[in-house]
């Protein structure tokens, strides 16, 4: 997924990005509610993990900015702020999600995993399509019963087709939801890992559809 981050405290902000990009999202960190307003806008985000206190203003401003807009992103609030009203101003706002600092690193990507299945209205972490499963809280994934081990980036290509099984998703898609702002994007790197997919899952799983993307066949 491409994930905006919202998080003024530098040794926090890292933390998180490291954690969420090491199983294979492309993360943006903002710092202030004014970037992260203009990245919201030039990017369809899949979630916002969202900081209160920022330097110019709170973070349930973003909040409602977005909610007006008509944007439904999944937000999650993380923060400092453990008081019972402070959760419901945030809930009442439009957060999915509220998160109290400090949080376990695996507690986040497990309120992540939650919240995104919830969004796409199948609650079942386990995916299923012919001979090949995928367990997302287990991060496992089998063909015909037997486990294949994939990179964070392979990964990351499968479950978004998984969750779209033969509906077309460009190569541009695949691209905003691996790389974030700033990263160097290889001009055939999605057909690379879609090739290494192919070898680990079968050749016919995934079939491109040239100029126009990818799809898991169903």
């Amino acid at each position: 997924m491409r994930i905006l981050l919202v998080e003024d405290e530098p040794g926090l902000g890292e933390a998180v990005q490291e954690h969420v990009a090491s199983v294979g999202h492309a993360v943006d960190w903002m710092k202030t509610v004014e970037e992260a307003e203009h990245a919201a806008q030039a990017v369809p985000y899949q979630l916002v993990l969202l900081d209160l206190a920022l330097p110019d203003g709170s973070g349930l401003d973003l909040l409602r900015s977005l909610r007006g807009r008509g944007d439904k992103v999944p937000v999650i609030i993380l923060t400092a702020r453990d008081r019972i009203s402070d959760r419901i101003e945030g809930l009442n706002a439009g957060a999915d999600d509220y998160l109290v600092k400090p949080f376990d690193l695996d507690e986040l990507s497990a309120r992540i995993l939650a919240v995104t299945r919830r969004y796409a209205g199948d609650p079942n972490p386990v995916l299923r399509l012919g001979d090949l499963e995928i367990d997302q809280t287990a991060r496992s994934v089998s063909v015909a019963g037997a486990q294949t081990e994939l990179t964070a980036r392979e990964w990351a290509v499968l479950e978004l087709l998984m969750r779209r099984p033969g509906a077309l998703v460009s190569k541009e898609r695949i691209e905003d939801a691996l790389y974030a702002f700033g990263a160097e994007i290889e001009s055939n790197a999605v057909e690379v890992y879609v090739s290494r997919l192919r070898k680990k899952l079968g050749r016919e799983t995934i079939r491109t559809m040239r100029g126009l993307g990818y799809r898991l066949e169903p």
